[in-house]
């Protein structure tokens, strides 16, 4: 009785069916249509990564104006993402879904009628802003409507959703940009958008909004937070690029946003009505948990970066071969994810954790030895063993993580969960092109050395490469040769950087791997019934 006057209330999850188990079958549908919303916000993300050049061509913009496209959607989302926990306890899970859900479209019917690349920074700024409670409300969501000892089963689907929409994602795009024209890089969204806006309003009713609390929010807190979260983002995305602290406004952007970290966290420890409530990381598991989202943030995010760059720089292939490449890791995820979901609801997850991070380690270490020859058919085991190790992570790392916090707390956990992933992922993507860059020059530096044409070998390629250059009619057949030899130097280079990025990551998920084992052991799924039937 007093679950149900809970549930009246709007404060506790949604009565399971007492025959199955599971929420009411309009519940259901309406958290099918919560996980599709998600997968659409993540595929956005990548589609559009896999077509910049298309539109930095429509909109006649510069190689420095095009890369806002991105950088403006993820800045905007990362401030969202933390957001969506005070938002979700104002306005209700529900609603706040829907009203993200309805801004997205709206703002991809924007984007797709940018005419200049101003237009299309500010449309994709507020795509990214309501569009960045999807994410991490559906995580609340799937807490609130399954309990704890569900919830490793749930997982498998929202894990398959969270890893597949970035294995498709820039396949997908590049089709759609060489089919259609980038305008349908936005417009695809908005037959969806509109069916799970609508389909949520109507089936979704998981909790009570408490709109008193919307007076109570901290103005300057939430400033802070803005200027740290969009500061850090923005460091992190365009450092590399911008050789770092060198650069000034990378430099300037890093003072404010340490400046406005510290008021942050001052407000947030301080004021009665935070608008993050850092008393979340208190809880061991969850604390850790999170540290454990962000490593995987860098194997899942960093490493579909990696593989498409390596392929489209070295292997010269094309959007579509490196997508067919990279579904290898989808088809494989897809396999096992039954499985790995029956041993996270059966078994200890934490061993489940430990197995995928080892497997992601193996996965990056059969890479290192990578070569300017590799194609699918060498990338084909470590693309199905980190298609395992990526599965068994996703699967287990929430269970792991939410698994003794008290649920006054579950909204604003989603948000911060989902926020340490995307920040590991960003901080796996500065790191690698840190990596690539640093060990790139390093190696170039160390052959250049050994392109000695005093060396008969190295007399012989220039001779060979001129006299191709000859037949060709070159007017210059020497300097030619010198800059191909040059460009096969850098090549050489630039695998053996790729090389050692893997090597790098490799080490990282090994170290990363036994700290599951130090957290507490989430419930399983009879160990919530045998507790139940008490």
């Amino acid at each position: 009785m007093a679950s149900a006057a809970a549930t009246a209330d709007g404060d506790a999850p949604v009565t399971p069916d007492a025959t199955s188990g599971l929420p009411p079958w309009p519940q259901l549908i309406g958290f099918l249509l919560m996980a599709f919303g998600m997968f659409m916000a993540i595929l956005d993300i990548q589609i559009v990564s896999a077509s910049l050049t298309q539109i930095q061509a429509g909109l006649a913009a510069s190689a420095d104006e095009i890369s806002w496209v991105q950088t403006s959607y993820l800045v905007s989302e990362v401030v969202m993402i933390p957001l969506s926990g005070f938002l979700a306890r104002a306005l209700s899970t529900k609603w706040l879904f829907v009203l993200s859900s309805a801004g997205f479209t709206i703002a991809s019917i924007l984007c797709s009628t940018a005419t200049s690349i101003n237009e299309m920074i500010v449309y994709r700024s507020l795509q990214g802003f309501v569009g960045g409670a999807m994410i991490p409300t559906m995580y609340s969501a799937m807490f609130l409507m399954f309990g704890r000892g569900r919830q490793s089963g749930v997982s498998v689907a929202v894990s398959l959703i969270v890893t597949m929409a970035p294995t498709i994602g820039p396949a997908l795009g590049g089709w759609i940009s060489e089919v259609a024209t980038w305008h349908w890089l936005f417009l695809v969204n908005i037959i969806p958008g509109v069916i799970i806006t609508f389909g949520v309003w109507a089936l979704v009713d998981v909790d009570r909004p408490n709109l008193p609390l919307l007076r109570r929010i901290d103005l300057i807190g939430l400033v802070a937070m803005a200027f740290f979260l969009g500061g850090l983002d923005y460091v992190l995305e365009e450092g590399a690029r911008r050789d770092w602290f060198a650069d000034g406004t990378v430099f300037t952007v890093f003072v404010i946003a340490t400046v406005a970290a510290v008021i942050f966290f001052w407000r947030s420890l301080t004021v009665v009505e935070p608008v993050v409530n850092l008393k979340v990381f208190a809880n061991t598991n969850f604390l850790f948990g999170g540290m454990l989202g962000a490593i995987v943030g860098i194997g899942l995010y960093g490493l579909v970066y990696l593989y498409p760059v390596f392929l489209a720089r070295i292997a010269l292939l094309s959007s579509g071969q490196i997508g067919a490449t990279l579904w290898v890791t989808g088809l494989s995820m897809l396999f096992v994810a039954p499985l790995m979901g029956m041993l996270a609801r059966r078994s200890d997850p934490r061993r489940v954790l430990l197995f995928g991070f080892l497997m992601l380690a193996l996965s990056t270490w059969l890479t290192r030895g990578i070569t300017d020859e590799w194609r699918f058919a060498q990338l084909f085991l470590p693309q199905v063993v980190r298609g395992v190790g990526l599965i068994a992570c996703l699967t287990s790392i929430s269970v792991t993580s939410f698994a003794t916090l008290p649920m006054e707390y579950i909204k604003d956990a989603g948000g911060l969960f989902t926020l340490m992933r995307n920040i590991g992922g960003a901080i796996g993507l500065a790191m690698i092109n840190t990596i690539i860059l640093w060990r790139t020059n390093l190696h170039w530096g160390r052959l250049a050395e050994s392109v000695n044409p005093g060396r008969p070998e190295v007399q012989a390629q220039v001779d060979a490469l001129t006299a191709l250059a000859t037949e060709k009619g070159l007017a210059d057949p020497e300097a030619a040769a010198m800059r191909e030899i040059g460009h096969q130097v850098m090549e050489q280079a630039m695998v053996m950087a790729y090389a050692d990025c893997f090597t790098v990551l490799s080490w990282l998920f090994v170290v990363f791997a036994i700290v599951p084992m130090f957290l507490k052991r989430p419930p399983t799924l009879a160990s919530v019934a045998a507790a139940e039937s008490h």
